[in-house]
């Protein structure tokens, strides 16, 4: 047993009826991970963090979640907290009621928990005492966010976590996670969110049609498309266009915004060839001011490992 690993599955399957929701799904997760879950529509997300969570059993395979096997039963070791398809609330109760209940719950004295604490970190302290019936539904997602944070867990799965958010809430459950990871909690968060997956994750894992389509590190995922689109802005767009035209493995893939004066720039390549046109760039003393990718590497590679996999079935 791999005592640093929060997450240990191996060969998980899972079908509802003749549906085949997981085919042998492998995962592991680290402590102090923040494991992103992404994947199209009817992929197998929801079932897989439902399994962690302990509100479903597999029917194959063995899954060890912190260092406990999980055997034929509903239930999951103590640290586990979460939430599928938004969180359970009571709506005519205000959002410290509705900790206060929640800890009754497990038996706990609501007086002890740190409510109040948990309330801030998530950015609700103003409307702590409002009942959550009238509630957006970015700050039902932090609520149950800090429901969560009152059992200290050691694994937190969380579906969808920046749903409905506005960037101060964002910012708020960013910090929160972001500390969580620090002190040594595992996080999985399932996303269709790719810049949320990019700013937090630090692994992935990917499933297509409930199968495992990559599972591993943010950087080799990226690294494995050859080629992606950039935006480019320069000083001199015009002098910047023909240096790509004229560089190896560069391909200009739209011009239009230098002859409309957008000062636009866009150019295929891989990364290598990227870094030699920044080089001549500088070289000639043209300014780079802006340099991204038209859609970013991780969507670029869960586009491609998806529509491979569902064309290969």
């Amino acid at each position: 047993m791999d005592t640093r690993l929060a997450v240990r599955a191996r060969g998980i399957m899972k079908c509802f009826g003749e549906v085949v929701a997981l085919d042998g799904i492998d995962l592991e997760v680290a402590r102090g991970q923040i494991h992103g879950l992404v994947g199209p529509n009817g992929a197998g997300k929801t079932t897989l963090l439902g399994l962690l969570l302990g509100l479903a059993i597999a029917d194959k395979g063995n899954l060890q979640i912190l260092g406990t096997p999980v055997g034929r039963a509903l239930a999951v070791p103590e640290g586990v907290a979460g939430f599928v398809d938004g969180p359970g609330l009571y709506p005519s109760l205000t959002a410290k009621q509705n900790l206060a209940a929640l800890a009754a719950l497990r038996g706990d004295d609501p007086r002890t928990m740190g409510i109040d604490d948990a309330l801030d970190q998530v950015g609700l302290t103003d409307v702590a005492d409002d009942r959550v019936r009238g509630f957006s539904l970015g700050m039902r997602q932090r609520l149950g966010l800090a429901a969560a944070l009152l059992t200290r867990p050691r694994l937190l799965v969380l579906d969808e976590p920046s749903n409905g958010l506005d960037p101060a809430g964002k910012k708020h459950v960013y910090g929160v996670l972001t500390r969580l990871a620090a002190d040594g909690t595992a996080v999985v968060m399932s996303s269709h969110r790719m810049d949320d997956v990019e700013a937090l994750c630090s692994e992935v894992t990917i499933l297509s049609t409930g199968r495992v389509a990559f599972s591993g590190p943010l950087t080799k995922l990226a690294a494995g498309n050859d080629e992606l689109d950039y935006r480019v802005l320069t000083s001199d767009l015009e002098a910047a266009r023909r240096l790509a035209s004229g560089t190896a493995g560069i391909r200009v893939v739209d011009d239009s915004g230098v002859r409309q004066g957008t000062e636009v720039l866009v150019v295929s390549a891989a990364v290598p060839a990227l870094d030699d046109l920044v080089k001549q760039l500088v070289h000639a003393g043209i300014a780079v001011r802006e340099l991204v990718p038209v859609v970013s590497p991780l969507e670029a590679a869960f586009l491609d490992l998806t529509e491979q996999q569902e064309s290969d079935r």
